[in-house]
């Protein structure tokens, strides 16, 4: 048994949920392939995705990001993302029909999420690198290390952000949330060589959990609610979509640029622990930007929902009546 094995727990957990899914979801008729598939569209956005990841990795992780391979390839990732618009503008049955972006609060909603998970993912990945290379801890300890941030979402999703939702709006849950998550992210960019769970690690795990427990679901409801019922499946297929986007370039930005910190700081004559800490420190600290630009992009762009409207032109009358 290795690593590998942790792939193979996604097996079952789909194949259970497709058995679940054929059985009590209704049945309800799609436009099909009658008009056909937007193959096209498909290899474009893929293509460059795949090509921009590659970008981050590769060529500017050894070369820099201003080298001639680095500029080209970002270049054709710019060319190719250019071209699936165009054609999903032009295609008769589009892939990602654009006139989902007419809301402001789908189209914000999508791009909150991106920056949140690709500032949260960095912060995963490279966390658990400093727990097990700086810390020393093994696969299980920094398994352990990371369970309040499941248990505090997992509490909160089931029990309490639906409440939270209904009492406050959306709107008004997700603002704390955020700010909870980039809280906990620049909490842990200060970790130091030494540090100590209980004091370093252990309070960044709780405001994460806490934010994202409060935030991813109130991200999702406002996804849905610019969206009509015909592009419902759309609208929730694109915010998972965006999921893993985010993700994928996130972390391939914030360990590109925390291993070439590092290798900065080793050249420097910086100890090996050391340097590694100060390039993930960096790397926490981007995260935390990102989800502060997430903030900016909700206070700014985000509109209330009805009901959230409604209670705000309550609050007033109640005041003037009491």
């Amino acid at each position: 048994i290795s690593w590998h094995w942790i792939f193979f727990i996604n097996v079952p957990v789909g194949v259970a949920t497709a058995v679940l899914a054929l059985r009590l979801l209704d049945k309800d008729k799609g436009i099909g392939f009658g008009q056909g598939a937007d193959v096209l569209g498909a290899i474009l956005i893929t293509s460059s995705l795949m090509l921009g990841v590659y970008t981050i990795v590769k060529p500017a992780a050894e070369l820099g990001w201003g080298a001639g391979q680095t500029l080209g390839l970002g270049a054709a990732t710019l060319g190719l993302l250019v071209a699936f618009v165009v054609r999903e503008a032009t295609a008769r049955n589009p892939l990602v029909p654009l006139r989902i972006f007419r809301s402001r609060n789908v189209t914000g909603a999508n791009i909150i999420q991106s920056l949140t998970v690709a500032g949260m993912f960095g912060m995963f990945f490279l966390g658990v690198l400093y727990l097990q290379r700086v810390l020393g801890y093994d696969a299980l300890e920094t398994g352990l290390a990371f369970l309040p941030t499941t248990v505090v979402i997992g509490t909160l999703s089931v029990r309490y952000s639906e409440r939270l939702i209904m009492r406050f709006g959306a709107r008004r849950t997700l603002l704390p949330g955020l700010v909870l998550i980039a809280a906990g992210l620049a909490l842990f960019a200060r970790v130091p060589v030494n540090g100590d769970y209980v004091t370093d690690v252990l309070p960044s795990t709780l405001l994460l959990g806490t934010g994202v427990g409060a935030s991813f679901p109130a991200l999702m409801t406002l996804a849905m609610s610019g969206a009509t019922q015909s592009d419902a499946g759309l609208a929730s297929g694109l915010v998972n979509t965006t999921v893993q986007v985010g993700a994928a370039v996130g972390l391939a930005v914030l360990a590109t640029l925390s291993a070439t910190r590092s290798g900065t700081l080793i050249e420097n004559g910086q100890p090996t622990v050391a340097a590694l800490t100060g390039g993930y420190q960096l790397a926490f600290l981007i995260g935390a930007v990102l989800v502060v630009v997430a903030i900016a992009i909700a206070v700014t762009v985000l509109e209330p929902e009805r009901g959230e409207e409604m209670q705000a032109e309550a609050e007033p009358a109640d005041c003037e009546a009491a």
